[in-house]
């Protein structure tokens, strides 16, 4: 085959090094925001936190002799009795995050009479259970992990063994394999002294799908107990923990989740005052100094010298990067601000006081129509942001929903659809609790023209069961 050459012309959409870097930087929340400039500032040595201006100390109020000597405006504080004198040293105070749930665990190992080997095995399994308390892994890859890891040939029948006196530490049910173990070793450690505790243990140890499933009826038939020894027998077993790891909370401090809002919203005197969240996030600018340098590398006559051209060149390309990151922090203030004025605009009744009833239907063309973006930059700018408003703080994405047409030609968003849905359900007869299809003739007599799969996925969403699970007794 004869090897030849040829020109082609063609038309290709690429995004450039920069752009992508800008998309990343208008997804990220505040604190990821944080995190992203001051990495930057570590990586670019031309860039540099600029100092914020320290803020006015308000000015000593004049005070009358009159007021000074008037007795009942004395605050309680100015009345107490300080015995601390300037010399005293100022101790810190320390805090400590606490125990962690293996730590806790390993503690009570301590206590139990096991040889060396058979410690580090107890150990290992520790370390495996997961923050729920539950071993959710067989003990044969645990013993084959153990093997490679710690070099130490196991089985999983001595594993069984070990993972016996790990069943007998606190809290208990700690370490179950599933939910009918773990809900049958909490009910091991309590008194059986009750007619109902011994039902619950039959339940669990025989009947348990049944029980899952409630086929309370068959239960109570296969049982031969009345309806009242069945309620308080399944009274007692709802009083037991499905995650047992919950029960230890000494050092869950750090697994608290904080939000910290991207927007802040006041609504004073019927006006909103929308700004957004700046006050970790540090400001940064172009350090003069390499501005300088630059311009004393270059002579009178505008040539550079040999050995300086590289130096130029790599300062000047830092400068470069250091501007463009500045320029797409403002450009991503005033892309949130954009988006963030819009929707407040879009959903102003709801803003005055919260009412989820008054949410408009709004997806996110809605809101790309109105700014002149595209619907994907909106949906970056509204991932995983937040807005403090005088009723809490809210997620953005929270407050798009479908539209909803009723009889009348109305259209109603689908966030009034699934409160009459949740209404529905806490106001049922939990003996006999309303079917999708049931739901569904419900809000069509309501004029909202649904069906019954759109029932089902907004149940789903949120979070209430099929009707079969939602029966009591």
């Amino acid at each position: 085959m004869a090897i030849n050459q040829k020109q082609v012309l063609s038309l290709q959409q690429k995004l450039s090094p920069q752009q992508i870097q800008m998309i990343k930087l208008l997804e990220l929340p505040t604190v990821q925001l944080e995190q992203r400039i001051k990495q930057e500032i570590e990586d670019n040595i031309v860039l540099e936190e600029e100092e914020r201006a320290p803020e006015e100390e308000e000015q000593p109020q004049q005070i009358s002799v009159d007021e000074y000597l008037r007795e009942d405006d004395t605050p309680s504080y100015k009345s107490r009795i300080n015995n601390f004198s300037k010399d005293d040293k100022q101790r810190p105070v320390y805090l400590t995050e606490g125990r962690s749930l293996q730590e806790y665990l390993v503690e009570q190992l301590g206590y139990r009479n096991l040889s060396e080997r058979e410690m580090r095995l107890a150990v290992y399994l520790v370390g495996s259970i997961d923050e729920d308390g539950y071993l959710r892994r067989d003990l044969e890859s645990v013993a084959d992990d153990i093997a490679f890891t710690i070099g130490l040939e196991t089985s999983a029948g001595e594993l069984e063994r070990i993972l016996g006196v790990i069943h007998e530490l606190e809290p208990a049910g700690i370490g179950a394999r599933d939910l009918r173990e773990c809900l049958l070793l909490q009910m091991e450690q309590l008194p059986l002294n009750t007619r109902a505790r011994r039902l619950a243990r039959k339940i669990l140890t025989n009947y348990f799908d049944e029980f899952v499933k409630k086929h309370y009826e068959k239960l109570m038939a296969r049982l031969q107990v009345s309806e009242e020894d069945f309620r308080e027998a399944i009274a007692e077993i709802r009083r037991l923990s499905p995650k047992p790891g919950n029960l230890y909370a000494e050092g869950g401090t750090d697994t608290t989740p904080y939000i910290i809002p991207d927007f802040i919203l006041d609504y004073q005197d019927g006006r909103f005052n929308l700004s957004l969240n700046s006050y970790n996030v540090p400001e940064v600018r172009v350090n003069r100094r390499y501005v300088e340098m630059i311009r004393d590398m270059v002579g009178a006559d505008g040539k550079v010298k040999e050995q300086d051209r590289e130096a130029l060149q790599f300062v000047k390309s830092k400068i470069d990067s250091a501007k463009w990151f500045i320029s797409a922090i403002k450009q991503r203030h005033d892309t949130l601000m954009r988006t963030m004025q819009t929707i407040l605009d879009y959903q102003q009744e709801y803003f005055k006081d919260g009412d989820r009833s008054k949410l408009r239907p709004m997806i996110l063309k809605d809101i790309a129509d109105r700014t002149g973006l595209d619907v994907s930059t909106i949906s970056r700018v509204v991932n995983s942001k937040y807005v403090q408003t005088q009723f809490g703080i809210i997620l953005l994405k929270s407050l798009f929903s479908e539209a909803m047409q009723t009889d009348s030609g109305e259209e109603v968003s689908s966030y009034e659809i699934k409160n009459i849905l949740q209404q529905c359900i806490d106001e049922e007869d939990k003996r006999r609790p309303l079917t999708d299809e049931t739901l569904m003739d419900i809000l069509n007599s309501k004029g909202y023209r649904i069906a019954r799969r759109t029932v089902a996925k907004y149940r789903e969403m949120l979070g209430i069961p099929v009707a079969r699970l939602r029966k009591q007794i």
